[in-house]
């Protein structure tokens, strides 16, 4: 009976149709977390749904619907309430199998129930009395890490053991701080030795201090009354302020982040940070509370519309308390919301409807400046997409030209006078935007068999192209990406193999504006020279003789390093304001040109402004302004710069 169910769900064939492609500049970015809460006893969903893994499959589920949001690893980890003195009630099994990671953690968990008969199946009081994973509260982790190393270990969740109930902890998240080393120290000096110095266990050790105190806390204030120990526990389970326990613990971190935790005896929670720079959202009926980072993962595993699912607003937590009592409480002082928009551009999946919108006006306001840039001349005009992520960015694209050519449709239907031949106006309405798939991504292509020249000969060919469809040295090429980070494979791979089918002209159009600083709250962007839009500064700063502004760069930034980090201010952003925008996008074309080719290159990007017109509530974009929501971002972009100049290869934060 479950062997089946398990081999349903996580077959081969559904791993097999469902692949996710990146923009042509790979990135990492964010991890992916699920909380789930069961409302209602175990016997409830076995009765209702047929199955006493209700909790399991949701969670399964929501994992898988973002997986996107992970390539290294998964883990899950489970809490039982009111479990009896002496049995196990938390549960946690994590994996790093290379692409089968999330497939062989589940395959893992119900192998322990694979001997069970229909009528043990059904015993659902056995079942969560004596095996694992078969508790109220359920917590996943997809990881997509964008440093250290990737082991088993570095798999969230993580687990701070203790004897007592109420003082066990399991956290997961989505994050990046920039200030570990200042709360390492803190830890340090509160006489803890925390095993290693990374933002997971400091968080962790954080959280799982202010919980030690907060329980002692409240011990020591009812133990005068002559409580006895059972009495005791249930007035700490009642009265743990898991809002002021989080205020405390978060006071000083800086950064982007949304954590999960569940406390042993039963209390949850999902915070976000003071800006909102990582998402997450929850829905909840009377079975069920659930948080996560996508909505769209939410409303699957469900079936529930987008108005019911709600965003965790920005500071604020969702406690979740072992009562089953569910409220919003704010942990951070209200701060100016910066959402990431690179969630909206690119990280998060499109099947959310917002989103799905925003990346559609992202292609569209783009339009005009296309069509200008081609003359409007869309007789010899070709419209594609570099897969699969830019292909709703294209959609909005081709709307914004087609609205733009229907305008001249309408100019030129009106000069044809009073009675104008049918055959004149079938010619003038007869006009499209010329729409093909021109570039393919060729997913099997294997890259890391070989080295040096050849793993560079075969990176070149991972995208193919359609032949035949473009007139000689007569048509330009239009192709829209999400975003431009390095440009490495514009350079190696596409222009090139896209230069063949001899255009006139190609037009590289990016959806994200030029990214010109680092990311330090989750995205693997950290380091400012690898950037092809900070090469581009450079290379204009010698053109221009204006090199020495890099020493006198240099120097200013490392003054700031002597600043504590809240008065510290941008120092390369007066490096950019040199040049203009275009100045910046003509050099990045004359970089990404391979040598030998014939068409010429251009790159348009999208604009700051665009994307605030686009993603009207996700204003986070200190990657293309420089403008950080956190004193730590300034002090990681001036950071940067040091090491990009000092020629060290290290991370700025």
């Amino acid at each position: 009976m479950i062997k089946g169910w398990i081999k349903l769900t996580f077959g081969t064939n559904y791993y097999a149709s469902r692949t996710y492609t990146s923009m042509s500049d790979s990135i990492k970015h964010e991890c992916g977390i699920v909380l789930i809460r069961l409302r209602k006893p175990l016997s409830y969903y076995n009765k209702k749904y047929g199955t006493p893994f209700y909790g399991l499959s949701k969670l399964s589920l929501l994992m898988q619907k973002q997986r996107n949001r992970g390539q290294d690893g998964a883990g899950i980890a489970t809490i039982k309430l009111d479990p009896e003195p002496g049995t196990k009630y938390i549960s946690r099994k994590r994996n790093i199998t290379p692409n089968n990671y999330l497939s062989d953690l589940f395959k893992t968990v119900y192998k322990k129930f694979h001997k069970l008969s229909a009528k043990e199946l059904r015993d659902t009081a056995n079942l969560k009395r004596n095996y694992p994973y078969m508790g109220e509260l359920l917590m996943g982790h997809l990881r997509y890490g964008t440093h250290g190393d990737n082991s088993v270990e570095t798999c969230h969740p993580f687990l701070r053991q203790n004897n007592w109930i109420s003082r066990n902890l399991v956290i997961a998240g989505n994050f990046n701080l920039t200030n570990v080393d200042e709360l390492f120290g803190e830890l340090v000096e509160l006489g803890q030795y925390p095993k290693q110095m990374s933002d997971t266990v400091t968080v962790l050790e954080k959280i799982g201090h202010f919980l030690d105190d907060e329980v002692h806390r409240l011990h020591t204030w009812y133990k005068a009354d002559h409580y006895n120990t059972e009495e005791l526990n249930a007035l700490i389970f009642e009265h743990l302020d898991v809002q002021r326990l989080l205020k405390r613990a978060c006071r000083k971190f800086d950064g982007g982040y949304v954590m999960g935790g569940m406390i042993g005896h039963g209390d949850a929670f999902m915070m976000r940070d003071a800006h909102g720079i990582r998402p997450a959202f929850y829905y909840q009926d009377d079975e069920v509370v659930v948080a996560a980072s996508e909505r769209p993962a939410i409303q699957t595993a469900f079936n529930v519309h987008h108005s019911l699912v709600h965003e965790i607003p920005p500071g604020k937590a969702l406690i979740i308390k072992k009562s089953g009592k569910v409220s919003l409480k704010r942990i951070h002082k209200k701060a100016t919301a910066s959402p990431c928009s690179f969630e909206r551009i690119y990280f998060s999946r499109g099947t959310d409807r917002e989103i799905y919108n925003e990346r559609k006006m992202l292609g569209e306001i783009l339009a005009k400046q296309v069509l200008k840039s081609v003359n409007y001349d869309l007789d010899n005009t070709v419209f594609s997409f570099i897969p699969n992520t830019a292909e709703t960015s294209f959609y909005g694209l081709i709307q914004g030209a087609e609205r733009e050519l229907n305008k001249q449709k309408q100019k030129q239907i009106l000069k044809l006078g009073k009675n104008p031949k049918e055959g004149s106006i079938t010619k003038i309405l007869n006009k499209h935007v010329r729409i093909e798939k021109l570039v393919v991504k060729d997913a099997k292509l294997r890259t890391f068999i070989t080295n040096g020249k050849a793993r560079n000969n075969l990176v070149s060919h991972v995208y193919d192209v359609t032949y035949g469809i473009v007139k000689n040295d007569q048509d330009t090429l239009v192709l829209i990406d999400d975003s431009i980070v390095r440009g490495t494979t514009l350079k190696t791979s596409i222009i090139k193999i896209v230069s063949r089918l001899k255009p006139k002209k190609i037009i590289i159009v990016s959806s994200a504006p030029q990214i010109r600083y680092p990311d330090c709250y989750g995205i693997d962007m950290s380091k400012m020279g690898e950037f092809v839009a900070f090469k581009a500064l450079i290379a204009l700063l010698k053109e221009n003789g204006k090199e020495e502004l890099l020493q006198k760069t240099y120097k200013k930034c490392k003054e700031q390093m002597k600043l504590p980090k809240e008065q510290m201010k941008n120092q390369v952003k007066k490096l950019y304001d040199l040049f203009s925008y275009e100045q910046v996008s003509k050099k990045i074309a004359e970089i990404i040109t391979p040598e030998g080719i014939k068409p010429e290159i251009e790159v348009i990007f999208q604009t700051v402004e665009g994307v605030h017109q686009s993603c009207p509530n996700h204003h986070g974009d200190w990657y293309f302004s420089g403008n950080y929501p956190t004193p730590g971002g300034t002090k990681v972009v001036n950071k940067s710069f040091i090491l990009f100049m000092e020629g060290s290869s290290k991370r700025a934060y």
